[in-house]
């Protein structure tokens, strides 16, 4: 099996999801503070990309996917483990490739002779955060193993469903789908992951730096966890519980139909994305400092949440060979011509009426 775990999951990592209920909530100085230690860990090893640092927190905090899509060897492995090693708990990494089953994934029932019965050998998929590296080079069946996880956070297997233990994140990585032994994920796939970011190449400081971080051990040998996962589903817990305002909440609303009704998109955004842009919005709240939302939460994260799931139209991808940028500009234009609420941030934030306009 293409997979290898950290604390391996077995049987006892099949535990029924816990209520939000037996979580004790943060305050939100605490969780800065745990914010700024794992941000720090990831950033020792990530030189100069502070932004996909602080969307791939976002993400973790609001218990959603991601999905880091760049060229090979911009360092999105070492970004997802990164992450995963900042946290206490369990981590598994699958490396997909074109033989994988999706029972490596999912895991398998096994005949015991000297019982005369069948057991569950749970999969890869059994751990807290799921590193899925190079994930469109797995065959779409494979692909397709993901869906429930990923939705329902539980796996069916041989007519028998499996819960996962919370929380549960998949980070996975992929290349450009125009890149040789390469699948592209289908839409349902991509609709399920929160949000998408790309590394990009490192600027010549960082690179030159990287030189001598990296020259005789790698950098990740040296992350230890700094968050264990009690504190992290009390994270998730508290910028679950931000306040988000109508208005902002009609913001939001009114940018994703826009989507769907652009002349240069032939797929607009789903209403998950509707319901994942606004759980990551209180996230990036909460990693401010504020207990409410603003429209610019919701802006900042419009292009990491919307882009992946639309696609643009022929005629609005012309003569270029990477849909991405394409689509970054669409959703910046439709953010820019859509009216947001009136009246002073905190205000708007906190649910005071108002009018609309720009």
């Amino acid at each position: 099996m293409n997979s290898y775990a950290t604390r391996q999951p077995t049987e006892s990592s099949v535990a029924p999801e816990e209520e939000a209920g037996d979580v004790t909530r943060m305050d939100l100085d605490e969780l800065r503070r745990a914010a700024e230690q794992i941000t720090a860990n990831v950033e020792s090893v990530i030189d100069g990309k502070h932004e996909a640092v602080q969307t791939a927190l976002v993400v973790l905090l609001a218990e959603g996917h991601l999905l880091i899509e760049d060229v090979p060897g911009v360092g999105k492995t070492m970004l997802a483990k990164s992450l995963a090693k900042s946290v206490d708990c369990t981590v598994s990494r699958i490396q997909f490739t074109p033989d994988l089953l999706p029972s490596d994934v999912t895991g398998v029932s096994v005949y015991n002779q000297a019982e005369r019965r069948f057991e569950f050998k749970p999969g890869a998929i059994f751990a807290n955060i799921v590193i899925g590296d190079e994930i469109n080079r797995a065959s779409p069946k494979t692909q397709s193993a993901l869906l429930e996880c990923m939705e329902e956070r539980q796996v069916t297997v041989d007519g028998s469903t499996y819960p996962l233990a919370a929380p549960f994140i998949v980070v996975a990585t992929q290349n450009p789908v125009e890149m040789e032994g390469t699948y592209a994920l289908p839409e349902a796939q991509r609709d399920r992951f929160m949000a998408r970011i790309a590394m990009g190449y490192p600027d010549e400081g960082s690179e030159l730096a990287m030189l001598t971080t990296r020259d005789t051990s790698s950098p990740l040998s040296r992350i230890r966890p700094v968050v264990s996962s009690d504190e992290l589903r009390a994270m998730m817990v508290t910028a679950r519980a931000v306040f988000a305002s109508t208005p902002v909440k009609q913001y939001a609303v009114d940018l994703v139909r826009a989507t769907r009704e652009d002349r240069d998109l032939r797929l607009g955004a789903s209403p998950r994305a509707t319901l994942q842009l606004i759980r990551a919005a209180k996230a990036m709240a909460a990693l401010a400092g504020r207990d409410f939302v603003l429209p610019d939460d919701v802006d900042a994260l419009a292009v990491p949440v919307l882009g992946h799931r639309l696609l643009p139209t022929s005629r609005a991808l012309g003569h270029h060979h990477e849909s991405a940028p394409v689509i970054a500009d669409i959703v910046r234009r439709i953010v820019a011509s859509t009216p947001v609420p009136v009246g002073s941030g905190s205000s708007v934030g906190a649910g005071a009426a108002g009018a609309t306009g720009r």
